[in-house]
């Protein structure tokens, strides 16, 4: 008996390689005639392609047979209807044309996830034409269409789901703006050509304990977090901080935005060292060091990270959180990446 495998050999098709490798030629010379754009972008004519639908071409190809029988019959009356509708079809392309002649795409960004999940572009388009433009669609490469309405002068955001398998940065090299309305006989469409990177961290996971208090001398103690009962003092306030813990009194004064601050007893300060997993695989070494940097900033600790070749100082916040899993997720990839 041959081999399962040898059923599920896929076949080559001629006409699918054919249709990639002219989809890829066209793409390429696109972008060649386009350039890389610079947000914000607006549409200019010379950017705009426009064909048929399947549904135009039906329309099309019933027109065609109306002009044979009007003229085959010498009945007026279709021959009228005809070019009546013919005149319909090119007022419904330059309706096509018009919306989405002008649409600026002001920004373009990729918030970054964690792996094994689905990140999200937020592309947003502005509108500063007196009239709406409805059904305006957004596209990724093999992705599922995302359409928006645009009110006259004003701005929308689209988001575009974004495959995040795995830990790296995911370039997004173009998006796709199309619309086909009115009456869908159209469709006009543009590639804007920026480039976006979506980060994307370790899959945090792992079971192993957090190591115990490691960064400064036995018997120091820190004194950080919020939410304890005994006063600490003020600090200069950092991104990340709570705006409830702001001294909005002193702010009032005139003095600069400062931070209480209250003694949280013990509270630890952590390094977490690659070097310390030796057992691991390099990803699961990732993925545990992801899992202790995330529980020891939802526990408001401060923590360090230590990589071959990086050292990142014990720290806390958004900011501290975003520097230690930015450094996982490009970890041996392409020379960091960095």
């Amino acid at each position: 008996m041959p081999p399962a495998t040898a059923f599920e050999r896929p076949r080559w098709h001629p006409l699918a390689a054919l249709g990639a490798a002219f989809a890829a030629r066209t793409q390429a010379w696109m972008r060649r005639r386009q350039g890389l754009d610079q947000l914000p972008a607006r549409l200019e004519q010379r950017r705009l392609y426009i064909l048929p639908t399947r549904g135009g071409l039906a329309f099309t190809a019933l027109l065609f047979l109306m002009l044979l029988a009007g003229l085959n019959y010498a009945n007026s009356l279709a021959l009228f209807l005809t070019f009546l509708l013919t005149g319909f079809a090119l007022v419904v392309m330059q309706q096509c044309h018009r919306n989405l002649l002008g649409i600026e795409v002001v920004a373009a960004i990729a918030p970054a996830v964690f792996a094994r999940s689905t990140g999200m572009l937020q592309l947003t388009l502005g509108n500063n034409g007196a009239t709406a433009r409805p059904r305006i669609e957004a596209t990724l490469h093999s992705s599922a269409l995302t359409t928006a309405d645009l009110p006259a002068g004003m701005q929308q955001r689209l988001e575009l789901p974004v495959p995040a398998p795995a830990r790296g940065v995911v370039r997004i090299e173009r998006v796709r703006l199309s619309t086909a309305w009115p009456f869908g006989l159209f469709r006009v469409w543009t590639w804007v050509h920026t480039p976006i990177s979506l980060l994307v961290y370790p899959h945090p996971h792992g079971v192993l304990p957090m190591p115990a208090d490691s960064a400064r001398p036995a018997g120091v103690r820190t004194y950080v977090g919020v939410g304890a009962d005994e006063w600490f003092g003020l600090r200069p306030f950092r991104d990340g901080d709570s705006p409830r813990q702001v001294d909005w009194k002193a702010y009032a004064r005139e003095a600069p935005l400062l931070v209480k601050e209250y003694v949280q007893g013990a509270s630890e300060l952590r390094m977490f060292e690659y070097a310390h997993l030796a057992p691991l695989d390099q990803e699961s070494r990732l993925s545990q060091l992801a899992r202790w940097v995330v529980d020891a900033e939802a526990h408001g600790e401060r923590y360090g990270l230590v990589l071959p070749g990086l050292r990142l100082a014990p720290d806390r916040g958004p900011e501290h959180r975003h520097r230690c899993l930015a450094a996982l997720a490009v970890f041996g990839l392409e020379g960091d990446l960095r």
